[in-house]
């Protein structure tokens, strides 16, 4: 199945503003032709503003919308080629699967010769040809979906566009929908992708890339081992991932923490200034090791193949995934926790707006 129109999109500084409100602010964002990009943030963060913008259902205020070389800023949706599938699958509850994936053709007028073959495509692409006769009532939550899929693949986009696709779904779906994807993903390769999350997991596991937004603005951009491993900022951190972060006093070399030197790698930080120390929960351990920690358990909590020590260190809560202990300490206990230099990350300890400039402009490297 290939795509008929041109892929990637690139957002131009694109603003989006409801009256004296801005959803979205100067968004410069590249995707390429058969990536995919996540946008990962919170409600109301503007990811879901920026994929209408590209789908054609709200109109920027200012910068220019691309599809390919296309300037699409001011064509209607269904002038741009694209394919899209919403949370609430959309199906129309009168017809039977095939006639739901058979809409979008017919409404482009497709030839009646093609839209039988078309049609059966896409249902085997997404393993549903065994339901083609079925009505939506008569199928999961999961099959709809994949149904709504479906329909947006048989237009044969050159750009797909997922808005929160797995949010209605139990947790076993959704584990089961991700490995879905990931596989057209790999059997559509010059289909472009924009995904938008609130769910991390989702975007660790589909993107090629995530754009991380907050606050009507791009935060930070790369790939997924990038941000969870070396985060550029302290949103990032905290948002990509769960993170332990920790206000430091610079030293050369080292820094401090509620009075523990910690060796990690300082770069350009100036001695005597404050930071944050990024350490990921799961790279803490318990006992003596490089850079510990001594502290007394607050919480300990039961995680199937993990536990999580919470553990006060002077004022501070500092969280460590360990694999299942036969014998977890129990609440009031003093242990010593420790990490690696090189598992640490310091970051500036405001997010400033140069840092978010700084990620908008890497977004196209």
């Amino acid at each position: 199945m290939t795509g008929t129109a041109a892929g990637g999109i690139r957002f131009d500084q694109v603003s989006v503003a409801y009256g004296r409100n801005t959803v979205l602010d100067r968004l410069d964002l590249t995707v390429e032709p058969g990536e995919v990009m996540a946008l990962l943030g919170p409600s109301g963060s503007g990811k879901t503003t920026a994929l209408r913008a590209v789908a054609g259902f709200v109109r920027p205020v200012s910068g220019r919308v691309y599809l390919g070389d296309r300037d699409v800023t001011a064509l209607p949706p269904h002038r741009r080629g694209i394919g899209m599938v919403v949370q609430q699958y959309a199906l129309f509850p009168h017809m039977r699967v095939r006639d739901n994936v058979a809409f979008g053709l017919k409404a482009r007028k497709v030839p009646k010769t093609e839209i039988a073959a078309r049609v059966a495509e896409a249902l085997e692409l997404v393993g549903m040809s065994a339901y083609a006769t079925r009505y939506p009532r008569e199928l999961s939550g999961g099959q709809q979906q994949r149904v709504a899929i479906a329909r947006a693949l048989a237009v044969r986009p050159g750009v797909l566009l997922l808005d929160e696709p797995l949010s209605a779904l139990d947790a076993q779906l959704r584990s089961g929908m991700l490995a879905e994807l990931a596989r057209l993903h790999r059997e559509l390769p010059d289909v472009s992708i924009l995904y938008v999350t609130h769910d991390q997991v989702e975007a660790l596991t589909l993107a090629d890339r995530i754009a991380v937004m907050d606050r009507a603005r791009l935060q930070d951009c790369g790939t997924p081992q990038e941000l969870y491993r070396t985060p550029r900022t302290e949103f990032t951190a905290s948002f990509v991932g769960n993170a332990n972060l920790l206000p430091v006093t610079v030293g050369s070399g080292s820094v401090v923490f509620a009075g523990h030197h910690l060796e990690v790698s300082t770069g350009e930080a100036a001695a005597g200034t404050t930071a944050t120390l990024c350490v990921r929960p799961h790279l803490v351990g318990l006992g003596d090791g490089p850079n510990t920690l001594t502290g007394t358990v607050t919480e300990v909590q039961w995680r199937g193949s993990t536990h999580r020590l919470h553990v006060d260190i002077d004022g501070h809560r500092v969280k460590a995934d360990l694999r299942e202990l036969r014998q977890p300490p129990a609440l009031g206990d003093r242990v010593t926790l420790h990490f690696a230099p090189e598992d640490a990350v310091l970051l500036p300890t405001v997010d400033a707006p140069a840092e978010a400039k700084t990620a908008a402009g890497a977004v196209h490297g």
